[in-house]
């Protein structure tokens, strides 16, 4: 599997998205703001994925 790079938009957990802001040895932290129903959603602004959790789209 691929590892992301800082600057890659992913998807995770039944669709949500953002983009990759710093690679951890096992996971990625993830900004969830580039999503358009980000405030909708009421989620928090950053999170942190597991590499085997997610894929790239972007």
């Amino acid at each position: 599997m691929k590892k992301a790079e800082v600057g890659n938009v992913i998807e995770f957990k039944d669709g949500l998205q953002g983009i990759v802001e710093k690679i951890n040895e096992n996971s990625v932290i993830v900004d969830l703001t580039y999503m358009e129903n980000y405030r909708e959603l009421e989620l928090e602004e950053k999170t942190v994925v597991n590499h085997k959790n997610y894929k790239i789209i972007g």
